[in-house]
């Protein structure tokens, strides 16, 4: 499995309601109950939000971020979703990847 690091933006401030608040949570526990949802949070600014997705593949990661109601009904108006290179010790946190060597300069 792959994770994917969804980033939500463009926060329509002020228009939170406890019904849209709701279902966001349902759907995050729906993600959770499934294994899809890694974390999720706000940011401390209150602007955007950010979710670690764990799916298959890029278009699964898109489908679950889409049937967020938070997006569905508008509350973040746009959102970018990335692959995550998850860096750890099992895989020398990325040092001999070839991203990492290309990215080194001479």
């Amino acid at each position: 499995m792959r994770k994917f690091v969804a980033i939500f933006k463009d926060k329509k401030k002020g228009e939170l309601t406890k019904d849209l608040l709701n279902k966001h949570v349902k759907h995050l526990q729906n993600l959770t109950k499934d294994s899809k949802l890694f974390i999720c949070g706000p940011f401390k600014d209150n602007n955007k939000a950010m979710q670690i997705l764990i799916c298959d593949s890029i278009d699964e990661a898109i489908n679950l971020v889409e049937s967020d109601p938070f997006v569905k009904e508008g509350y973040y108006a746009t959102y970018d979703i990335n692959e995550l290179i998850e860096a750890n010790e099992n895989n020398n946190w990325l040092v001999d990847i070839p991203q990492t060597i290309n990215n080194l300069s001479d």
